[in-house]
């Protein structure tokens, strides 16, 4: 399975880390052991589909534990039967 995820928080971090609540989402992705690619305007997950679904709750989540008072994660999912390198490697 692929996801995308971009979380939105509000507010997006602190006054001395402006982006520490994304910061929070994407340290969950990357701890999950699930391949991943931090992208400007989201983050690719790869694997196993039960896992991919709690991580993409795990990073909602950990957003909020971060200390934003609301939030918003904007989900693509794709449950095709290919790989982020199939989908991306023709324009690299």
């Amino acid at each position: 399975m692929i996801a995308e995820i971009q979380v939105a928080p509000s507010p997006p971090g602190r006054p001395d880390d402006r982006h520490a609540h994304v910061e929070a989402a994407i340290a969950v992705i990357k701890a999950s052991g699930l391949r991943c690619e931090v992208g400007a305007l989201g983050t690719t997950l790869e694997g196993d589909a039960d896992v991919v679904w709690a991580t993409l709750r795990a990073a909602h989540e950990a957003m909020l534990a971060a200390g934003a008072t609301s939030g918003i994660s904007h989900l693509k999912v794709a449950t095709v039967n290919r790989t982020m390198d199939s989908l991306t490697a023709k324009f690299r």
